[in-house]
């Protein structure tokens, strides 16, 4: 799984584009939910990215036909500092993921999450060298 700053790092491309050429490419699933797609239209349509509306449309219809889309059961109150990131957590969790890859101090000081490692880019990128996760 990815939060939106590292999926957004990702299209704006450097380095981070890796990540979306492996998920592309079938080397992990990419787990969502209406929220986090949500939160991704948003982010990408900041006037800062200077993103073209096509382009941000032709994004996200790519998301909504290859990202697997996961109904959390329940929520979680784990981050009380910022709220909003507990939907990566409780996405996470709905859907078996191995690892939610975020830039987001608040995921990554928590660490581990029952079993779901939570990493930073650089340290994904090392791992989908040689590994499939269901992320």
């Amino acid at each position: 799984m990815l939060d939106t700053n590292i999926l957004v790092s990702a299209i704006l491309g450097g380095k981070l584009s890796r990540i979306l050429d492996s998920w592309i490419a079938g080397q992990f699933i990419l787990l969502v939910s209406d929220d986090i797609i949500t939160e991704y239209i948003k982010v990408l349509n900041r006037p800062k990215f200077g993103l073209p509306q096509q382009v941000v449309d032709d994004i996200i219809g790519y998301l909504f036909q290859k990202a697997e889309f996961v109904m959390p059961a329940q929520g979680i109150e784990i981050i009380k500092d910022d709220p909003d990131d507990n939907k990566f957590l409780a996405v996470a969790l709905a859907g078996n993921a191995e690892v939610i890859v975020s830039g987001d101090q608040h995921l990554l000081k928590i660490g581990l999450f029952q079993h779901i490692e939570i990493i930073n880019a650089r340290e994904f990128l090392q791992l989908i060298e040689g590994k499939r996760w269901n992320s």
